[in-house]
């Protein structure tokens, strides 16, 4: 299913695209583009046809209160990185989380402009990179982290920061002042399956799913030696 719904983001790409310069604003002053609803729709119509009773968990169109502990639970966000996207950066991503009666059953993060996909079950060649992405919800922390790490990286993109992460391209992803589960949960559990040092509230990650009614502040660490002798992080 996994497959078959970045096959569907694929053929669709060029129409996702076309909608990017049509901008509406959020209350937060955010932009949502007619790109964001045209995608939600489209993956929400194919996780139904597949999965008649999912509980959907989608950024556009989530309402609080739905039954998220039972059955299948899909959680969405449609275009993570929107302020890129509609700015015509290639760094936007979509974010996909599938669950079942509590327990994950697997996720992808797509860069559909760039090609690149990671999902459960991939074999997943690394790199050994020293530098930090960070998001750019800037508060004092990101500050002081970009202040000592010489290789800091601001990209505006949850999707693409984990997915770097993940494959060792990033040395780890911190996002200190909090993001929703849309745009966390399917990267931290392929963070989790892939043996990354993930910390949720500064608190270790076991695999949980995430409340979506509430920020989350997440710290990804790959497992690996930064510096010559430093020894493996995390």
């Amino acid at each position: 299913m996994l497959e078959d719904s970045w096959a569907l983001v694929r053929d669709n790409l060029d129409q996702t695209v076309s909608l990017r310069r049509e901008i509406t604003w959020k209350p937060d002053g955010s932009p949502v583009t007619q790109a964001d609803l045209f995608q939600e729709k489209l993956i929400a119509d194919f996780l139904r046809a597949r999965l008649p009773d999912v509980t959907l968990i989608a950024e556009e169109s989530y309402v609080a209160g739905q039954d998220m502990q039972s059955g299948w639970v899909a959680v969405l966000d449609p275009i993570d990185g929107t302020e890129n996207f509609c700015s015509g950066l290639k760094e936007w991503g979509v974010a996909l989380s599938i669950w079942r009666d509590g327990a994950h059953q697997g996720s992808a993060l797509m860069l559909p402009e760039m090609g690149d996909i990671l999902m459960s079950g991939m074999s997943i060649p690394t790199y050994k990179s020293r530098i930090v992405g960070l998001s750019s919800s800037y508060n004092a922390e990101i500050g002081a982290i970009l202040a000592d790490n010489p290789e800091g990286r601001v990209m505006g993109c949850a999707v693409y920061n984990m997915y770097n992460v993940i494959r060792g391209a990033y040395a780890r992803f911190v996002n200190p002042k909090g993001a929703y589960s849309w745009d966390l949960l399917a990267g931290v559990a392929l963070a989790h399956e892939a043996g990354c040092a993930v910390f949720l509230e500064g608190e270790p990650y076991h695999g949980q799913f995430l409340d979506p009614d509430k920020r989350h502040r997440v710290d990804i660490w790959h497992r690996h030696d930064l510096h010559p002798g430093q020894g493996p992080v995390g």
